[in-house]
C-alpha cells in the first residue's frame, strides 16, 4: 500500500512538473456590425483596430487581403496574461513584458524570446457582419 502511495504521488509531481505554455482557450463570439462607425477604420487595408474578449483582448487586421483576429496574450508566458500592443507604422505587435514582437499578417513570432504564434481566430465575413470566433 505504502509503495502505491508513493508511486501515486511520484506520478502527481512529475505531472505537475512541466507548465502548460500554450494561450489558454477561452469561448470567443463577436459580431461587430459593418456599419458600425465605431468599426468603419477595419475596412481599409493596414488598418487595425483592439476589442475585448478572449484572454488579453483581441487585435483585429485588415491585411488587405482579408481580416484575422489574434489574442492580444502573448504566447511567451502567457500565465502572465501580458497584451501585446500595436506597433505604430509596422505589421507587427509587441509584448511590452517580454519584447517579443509578433506579425499581423498571421501571427507568428518574429522577434525572441517567443517561439509560438498568437492564438488566432476565426473571422467570417458577410455583407452586414464581421463574426469572431474560436477556430
Amino acid at each position: 500500500m505504502r509503495i502505491l502511495l508513493c508511486a501515486l504521488l511520484g506520478i502527481i509531481l512529475v505531472s505537475c512538473g512541466k507548465q502548460n505554455d500554450a494561450v489558454p482557450y477561452v469561448p470567443v463570439n463577436i459580431t461587430i456590425q459593418r456599419a458600425d462607425p465605431r468599426y468603419n477604420s477595419i475596412s481599409s487595408a493596414g488598418s487595425v483596430i483592439t476589442l475585448t474578449g478572449g484572454i488579453a483582448g483581441i487585435v483585429v487586421y485588415n491585411t488587405g487581403s482579408g481580416i484575422v483576429a489574434f489574442d492580444r496574450c502573448s504566447s511567451y508566458q502567457p500565465e502572465k496574461a501580458c497584451a501585446v500592443t500595436v506597433d505604430e507604422g509596422l505589421f507587427t505587435v509587441t509584448d511590452p513584458c517580454s519584447g517579443s514582437k509578433f506579425s499581423l499578417l498571421d501571427g507568428s513570432p518574429v522577434k525572441a524570446p517567443a517561439t509560438r504564434s498568437l492564438r488566432s481566430y476565426t473571422v467570417i465575413i458577410t455583407q452586414f457582419e464581421i463574426r469572431i470566433v474560436n477556430s
